[in-house]
């Protein structure tokens, strides 16, 4: 039953990528291009969302599923970790035209070349798990 309803969430995600236009290549690079609003509105409203529903979860102090609470750590600061990961982060953004959420998407709807790019994306997450010790945390 726990699966049924990620695999719904999923397909939930899905449309809603795709009928906000939000997995379109044309619309990603109108935005890295500073062409058009679309992509900022999408991505603004997702961050006022989620700081809103964060506070929402430490103020009323949620509970997950299991019923255990949810914690959520507060984050140093630090420039430098940011820039950094901004940068890697929006250079594959602007090569692929996909970011993590809609190579998922855009896989379910047929483009097998969004396995090389989920492959890639997997083998960069490696990558930092066995050299993030030497980075700056």
């Amino acid at each position: 039953m726990k699966a049924v309803k990620y695999i719904l969430a999923g397909i939930l995600f899905g449309i809603v990528m795709t009928k906000s236009e939000a997995i379109s290549w044309y619309r990603i690079q109108e935005m890295f291009h500073f062409q058009s609003f679309h992509m900022y509105g999408i991505i603004g409203s997702a961050v006022v969302l989620g700081v809103i529903l964060t506070q929402v979860i430490k103020r009323r102090k949620l509970r997950d599923l299991s019923g255990h609470p949810i914690v959520i750590p507060d984050k140093k600061l630090s420039l430098w970790r940011y820039l950094l990961g901004g940068t890697i982060f929006g250079t594959g953004w602007a090569l692929t035209g996909a970011c993590p959420g809609p190579m998922f998407v855009l896989l379910g709807q047929g483009y097998l070349p969004l396995l090389v790019v989920i492959a890639s994306a997997a083998l960069g997450t490696f990558l930092y798990g066995l050299v993030k010790h030497r980075l700056p945390h």
